[in-house]
């Protein structure tokens, strides 16, 4: 049986086996959102629609049965999956009297899980027609593209919008995240409060942790007057911290507390705040492997990786490259005061490049052509890079000699078979053209 992508909330206290489970149910085509404990899942079970709740009984503080018992009462209809990794009859017992529909015990494979969601999902999550949205637009809060890769992005964004879940946005350079996370603002039911979007690594890491969380007067040098952070001036909205993996472990110390207690204490002050703010934050770093090797905190990732969004790069999604190269030809030739369009061939090396400064390196592009270009833009127009460009999907290739052969041939096609003229356009004499002939 197929299912159109639910969202799936797991709770357990262990961030290995949150992990796993994370990655075994996108393989299964749903979205995971990610609780390390009872209070934070009830945090999301609040703002989020859940279709199944995967959790663990023996947790600290606050179990698993606690969890179900609280879903039972303010979410009856909300079916409840049961891990644990100390199994008891009476254990079981009580979580199915509780209201978990299974139960499953550690360690379990893949396909065993897979057959236990299968089960507790409700047959009305039988897959259906994609929503017409992400079927038909070509732009989504400035986000350009219809290909599979962008309709999952889009559908994603738009699951998460109306709830203050943490998102942890990643993705190589030049793929747009500060753009994501603008669109999960904007598009929301937060999209009246404030967008506040800050560069880790653009700040001096000495200012950066005032910078975030403020200060008072004579706290430090240079502290001449009380000041808010960026994380008050968000306060009720949304606060995107781009280049996250630059934070210093001070400062990331300090983002553990805020989204450990919702609360933000400036610089010199004795008392903290409160602060009801979403965080969105974005790295191009691999996080997961700047934690095992202790330049990131283990607690603060999966604190911060409730919902992750991975951005496609442009190599991945090339039939969009028609439509944002269009949009930033509109865009620029707006701001020059001129037009012009990409002529057939200029677009087919457009489309056969790899883009390793993804969007951003496209948009550059055009920029720059349309500033050199007339009425149309050709492929002459083009970076050489360009023109001699093999794409990594290219893996046909022919040596030296049967390239020359190619040429030659195709000089001598050109000049009707004049070897004179031909020997010319190739910068040898007659005769040598003649022993290549042989």
């Amino acid at each position: 049986m197929t299912y159109k992508k639910a969202n799936i909330l797991i709770v357990d206290d262990d961030f290995d086996m949150l992990e796993l489970l994370q990655r075994q149910l996108h393989d299964q085509n749903f979205h995971a959102y990610k609780a390390s404990n009872v209070l934070e899942a009830i945090n999301i079970l609040k703002y989020s629609r859940i279709d199944l709740l995967i959790t663990d009984l023996q947790m600290p503080q606050v179990d698993g049965i606690a969890l179900i018992k609280y879903v039972s009462d303010h979410y009856p209809k909300l079916p409840t999956l049961v891990i644990t990794g100390f199994p008891s009859i009476d254990g079981a017992l009580e979580a199915m009297k509780s209201g978990a529909v299974d139960y499953l015990i550690k360690p379990f494979t893949k396909e065993e899980l897979k057959n236990a969601v299968a089960k507790a999902l409700p047959q009305k999550l039988q897959e259906t027609t994609r929503d017409s949205l992400a079927n038909n637009s070509i732009s989504y809060a400035g986000i350009i593209g219809n290909s599979e890769p962008m309709q999952k992005l889009i559908d994603l964004i738009e699951r998460v919008k109306d709830n203050k879940a943490t998102v942890l946005i990643q993705g190589e350079s030049g793929t747009g995240k500060e753009l994501i996370a603008r669109a999960i603002h904007y598009k929301g039911r937060f999209a009246a409060q404030a967008f506040i979007a800050v560069n880790c690594g653009g700040i001096p890491e000495d200012l950066l942790e005032a910078e975030l969380f403020g200060y008072t007067k004579g706290s430090f040098t240079g502290a001449s007057e009380n000041r808010q952070g960026f994380f008050q001036a968000a306060d009720k909205g949304t606060i995107f911290l781009d280049e996250i993996g630059n934070a210093p472990m001070k400062v990331q110390t300090r983002l553990l507390r805020v989204l450990q207690e919702k609360e933000v204490q400036r610089i010199g002050e004795q008392n903290a705040s409160k602060i009801d703010i979403r965080i969105i934050a974005a790295t191009n770093s691999d996080l997961y492997k700047m934690v095992k090797i202790g330049k990131f905190r283990e607690d603060l990732y999966y604190r911060l990786n409730v919902v992750n969004i991975s951005t496609p790069p442009l190599r991945s999604h090339k039939g969009d490259i028609v439509y944002l190269a269009n949009n930033f030809l509109r865009k620029y030739g707006s701001e020059y005061g001129k037009q012009a369009t990409l002529s057939d061939k200029a677009l087919e090396l457009l489309q056969n490049y790899d883009w390793p400064g993804n969007v951003r390196e496209l948009e550059n592009i055009i920029q720059r052509t349309l500033i050199l270009s007339d009425d149309e833009i050709t492929s002459e127009q083009l970076p050489e890079h360009f023109k001699y460009h093999i794409s990594s999907n290219d893996t046909t290739f022919k040596s030296l000699a049967e390239v020359e052969k190619e040429y030659i041939l195709r000089v001598l096609a050109y000049t009707d078979q004049n070897k004179t003229q031909a020997a010319e356009i190739l910068n040898i004499d007659r005769k040598t053209l003649r022993n290549k002939l042989k």
